[in-house]
């Protein structure tokens, strides 16, 4: 896919899914993004704003991963030509999916609105099975030995500190 293309259908898929289920759902579950007022609640509410800001940060980063290094797209329907290894996704093999659920703890903590804890844990369990039961399949027959390896090399949920042993 060529990158203009695959920019397009990456930017409207981003308002789509990211947009969707870290947007516009928690505002929906709290009335239009009405924040508890806790007590003495700053603490977590700057430590929300720094989850917001990260996961939305990661979000893209790993976008435009998919469009500049994998030729295409995180969209099931245009997928990328090359397997991506690199950027972030040598530390972790779902960053986009730790970015969604970062950002809605965030937004928990920022607006001290339990409902959104809730949901994300039912968020997290949706994409665990989803990339489970059918991405992990579909890139290995896509990708074969070279997504085994990278599997071996890199944790599917839990970032760890170093990158891949390998580019």
């Amino acid at each position: 896919m060529r990158r203009p293309a695959a920019a397009a259908v990456s930017v409207a898929f981003f308002a789509l899914a990211p947009g969707v289920v870290a947007g516009f759902i928690p505002w929906y579950l709290t009335g239009g993004w009405a924040r508890n007022e806790p007590g003495d609640g700053w603490v977590l509410a700057a430590l929300g704003g720094a989850l917001i800001v990260g996961g939305v940060s990661v979000l893209v980063h790993a976008f435009a991963r998919y469009v500049i290094e994998g030729r295409g797209t995180p969209a099931p329907p245009a997928p990328t030509e090359q397997l991506v290894v690199g950027g972030l996704n040598r530390y972790v093999r779902n960053p986009m999916y730790v970015a969604v659920i970062a950002t809605i703890l965030g937004q928990a903590l920022f607006l001290a609105r339990p409902v959104l804890l809730v949901y994300a844990a039912a968020a997290f369990a949706t994409m665990a099975a989803f990339t489970r039961w059918y991405e992990e399949p579909m890139l290995a027959q896509q990708f074969g030995s070279r997504y085994e390896a990278y599997c071996n090399e890199v944790p599917r949920w839990l970032p760890r500190v170093r990158g891949r042993s390998r580019n």
